[in-house]
């Protein structure tokens, strides 16, 4: 059986929470409930920085503004680690070139993490009443269900991660056209009051 869609499924949950899916896979292929997982990942080094990057990343990601700052310095590592772990999951079973699977949960990671920040930034600029903790604590909930289904369902994980990929990209860009209109309606008014205030010119 192909890896693919389980490279595919990996690298979406990475660009949400990469951290999470090392330790995630990593756990899995330590407890022996799956051989698919690369005795790399099964590493306690590997295991324990995982950990505890994952508690940080726990703590950062529901802060307003902070999750912004901490996903502009992951634009690269999720992507990597995705890239990474989709490689390591090849070589492990032998039915899919590294190269590919790298370029596959690499560009996945990059698509999701996208989505991930620009949905935060939009969420922080948002006049509504959007919990960041509600939001993080969903994405964290959602990246340890997805993994788990796809160690023992890769195709249907695979395409629940799609859909939630294709979802996360027309949420994000309705929050900007929305955030957009709003910021224009505000200059306007503001502009709109400014004049109202200027006192009149004298009479030449």
């Amino acid at each position: 059986m192909s890896v693919l869609p389980l490279v595919f499924t990996s690298g979406w949950a990475s660009g949400v929470n990469a951290y999470a899916v090392v330790l995630l896979l990593g756990v899995f292929g330590a407890t022996g409930l799956s051989d698919d997982v690369p005795e790399t990942l099964q590493r306690p080094e590997v295991l324990v920085a995982a950990g505890l990057l994952f508690l940080c990343e726990a703590v950062a990601d529901k802060i307003p503004y902070v999750d912004s700052a901490w996903d502009s310095v992951h634009t690269v590592v999720r992507p990597v680690a995705g890239a990474w772990v989709g490689a390591l999951l090849a070589g492990q079973s032998g039915s899919l070139d590294d190269v590919v699977a790298g370029l596959v949960g690499g560009s996945t990671a990059l698509a999701s993490h996208t989505v991930k920040a620009g949905t935060r930034m939009a969420v922080n600029a948002s006049p509504e009443p959007f919990s960041n903790f509600v939001l993080s604590l969903a994405e964290d909930l959602g990246v340890g269900g997805i993994v788990t289904f796809a160690m023992f369902h890769p195709e249907a994980a695979a395409i629940t991660a799609g859909v939630l990929l294709l979802v996360g990209l027309l949420t994000l860009f309705f929050l900007i056209s929305r955030i957009r209109r709003f910021r224009r309606r505000r200059a306007q008014r503001r502009e709109e009051r400014r004049l109202a205030t200027q006192p009149g010119r004298p009479p030449g």
